[in-house]
């Protein structure tokens, strides 16, 4: 629970890592641009289709889901208590706010929704609910919303990853904290009625902290990262196989030099191959893009450093058989960035946000079509309350 308070007092405003990273490398000069060229594969356009103002939310830390030719999402903030917010937006950017926590209802949702075999959306709540720990809610399309469960403690608390629908129709998660023990987190699943069962308790040695949600992998099992923990207290990548008889855990600790603190689940390339960000560590401390077999070593596939983006909080989208992905800091103008790498390292900045357009992007990109991405950011916009963008990719001119 420390850790878990720990990186939420660093995330909540303050960005503390952020502020010194930017200072490490204030005295460097970029050029003020939104396309790095030559880097870029042709010509990349950014437009902000909303710029939050408080009222209507504020803060987005979790990506889209992309449904009924629209988005949903979640703002952290804002909203009639400030307590966050569930919206729909258009891809022209009409928004419309379908609830505004209140603390009872849940609190502060860091993740983002997951749609339901029912049609209905499912998500997490950091805060609120009964005991403050925060809770999972359903919401309809048009805004009525549930809360199916308030965690208490010892069955977990404070969750901050997106769910997942797995194969047996059920939901899987995280909580940074509770779980009994040293109070490291959980990995739970929950019915669409709202049954809870704890699957797992970390406790230091094998992970502790899951910020982010855990993914199925091909072979059935769940895979995850924590924020900390682990052999050198720096995070884990972990596979858990839940059994009739409990639940079996590998874990494989980040070392600094592959990465540090990832903040984001994984992605799988192949059966048994991941790739995965972590927000710390690396060649200049300022975040690495990893890959792990389980079996292998945990190995670094690029290190950012300042200019190419730093500390990257969202995961991986796969896509055309490479990845695309953000920095939370770091590009032209230290606000974070949208970047595209290869299976085998080679990295693209193809943007860089200057405050005005977003800033301090956190959220998994979605593609929509050939080149167009939809994301948001945490602060910056006409109101610095964060923003929806959307992001185009042309391909290059023929020669």
């Amino acid at each position: 629970m420390n850790s878990a308070n720990a990186w939420w007092a660093i995330r909540r405003r303050s960005w503390l890592a952020l502020t010194v990273c930017a200072l490490s490398y204030g005295s460097v000069s970029y050029a003020q641009s939104d396309v790095l060229a030559p880097e870029a594969p042709g010509r990349v356009t950014e437009s902000v289709l909303h710029s939050f103002d408080g009222t209507d939310g504020a803060n987005p830390v979790a990506g889209l889901l992309r449904e009924d030719g629209g988005f949903y999402g979640t703002t952290s903030g804002g909203g009639a208590s400030n307590d966050g917010t569930v919206y729909r937006i258009t891809s022209r950017g009409t928004l419309t706010t379908l609830h505004s926590f209140s603390g009872p209802d849940g609190a502060t949702p860091d993740a983002g929704l997951v749609q339901g075999r029912d049609g209905n959306f499912y998500g997490t709540t950091v805060y609120g609910g009964t005991n403050n720990d925060g809770t999972v809610y359903k919401i309809t399309p048009d805004g009525t919303l549930t809360t199916l469960f308030s965690f208490s403690g010892l069955d977990g608390a404070f969750p901050h990853g997106t769910l997942l629908l797995a194969s047996d129709g059920n939901f899987y998660g995280t909580t940074a904290g509770g779980g009994g023990g040293i109070g490291g987190g959980t990995v739970f699943k929950i019915t669409p009625g709202g049954t809870l069962t704890t699957l797992f308790a970390f406790g230091g040695p094998d992970g502790e902290t899951p910020l982010a949600g855990v993914i199925q992998g091909s072979d059935g099992s769940f895979y995850g990262t924590t924020y900390a923990g682990g052999h050198f207290g720096l995070g884990t990548v972990f596979m858990l196989t839940p059994t009739t008889t409990g639940t079996l855990i590998t874990s494989v600790p980040f070392d600094g030099t592959n990465g540090a603190g990832p903040t984001d689940s994984v992605v799988e390339r192949s059966s048994g191959n991941f790739y995965g960000t972590a927000t710390n560590g690396g060649a200049s401390s300022d975040g690495t893009v990893f890959t792990i077999t389980f079996g292998s070593p945990l190995t670094a596939l690029f290190s950012f450093s300042g200019p190419d983006g730093a500390n990257p909080v969202a995961g991986l989208l796969r896509d055309d058989g490479n990845f695309y992905g953000t920095t939370s800091a770091g590009g032209a103008s230290h606000d974070g960035t949208v970047f595209k790498i290869t299976a085998g390292g080679t990295l693209t900045s193809l943007f860089s946000f200057d405050g005005t357009d977003g800033k301090t992007p956190e959220g998994v990109l979605v593609r929509v079509g050939q080149g167009n991405f939809y994301g948001t950011t945490l602060n910056g916009g006409a109101y610095d309350d964060g923003t929806v963008f959307t992001l185009s990719v042309h391909p290059e001119p023929p020669q």
